[in-house]
């Protein structure tokens, strides 16, 4: 008679036990330990970071004549102005949309860019030698960088602020070389504007000595 009370009191004791409730994991818990696990920190990169980026990119294409390349940095939206001097005229300069910019740059269409100045002519020639004997008549991947500052400047009225008063720019200057070589300085501004959170090319601008 023992044995059996015995037995049956074992019995209840390892039912109880099958039948205790097991820990529930919290969730949030759970979704914090694989977060710190597998979280990785986030790189913040700086406006004068990004930027300086992009110009270089610019600069590089424009020097190994990567003009498809250049094209994907022009703004979607207002496409970019190409200015023979610091002064740019809205209504006179050339502007192109990416679209028409790809259209034209493989043809041997000539447009007008402006007027030289001194003789007043007008300069014609298509994108590609435009590009390659006007925007990029030096080396400007040697050159001296400054954001939003000027380094240099000649006597054409400098009217880049105010016709982009809300804008970033680059100049990349190159100095003058030799002692009676003073007015021997050239300089490219690169204008850019923010479109979905990207900076883009809205504008291409020469400055040197004029006479």
């Amino acid at each position: 008679m023992k044995r059996v009370f015995f037995f049956i009191i074992i019995s209840t004791i390892i039912g109880c036990k099958k039948n205790e409730p097991k820990p529930v994991q919290n969730h949030s818990d759970s979704l914090t330990e694989h977060s710190v696990k597998n979280h990785k920190p986030e790189i913040s990169t700086s406006k004068e970071e990004s930027v300086k980026k992009i110009n270089d990119e610019i600069l590089h294409a424009l020097k190994t004549k990567n003009y498809k390349h250049f094209a994907e940095f022009i703004h979607p939206e207002k496409g970019v102005r190409f200015s023979m001097y610091a002064f740019i005229s809205v209504n006179e300069d050339k502007n192109f949309s990416k679209a028409d910019f790809i259209k034209y740059l493989p043809t041997k269409t000539v447009f007008t860019w402006g007027a030289r100045d001194g003789s007043g002519d007008a300069h014609q020639s298509t994108i590609k030698e435009y590009l390659n004997n006007w925007v990029f008549v030096k080396d400007f991947t040697q050159s001296s960088y400054t954001l939003n500052a000027f380094q240099a400047g000649g006597n054409s009225l400098n009217n880049l602020k105010e016709i982009y008063p809300d804008t970033d720019f680059t100049e990349n200057y190159i100095k003058p070389v030799g002692k009676n070589n003073e007015l021997d300085w050239n300089t490219l501004r690169l204008v850019f504007e923010q479109f979905q959170g990207k900076y883009y090319l809205v504008a291409v601008i020469n400055d040197k000595w004029t006479i």
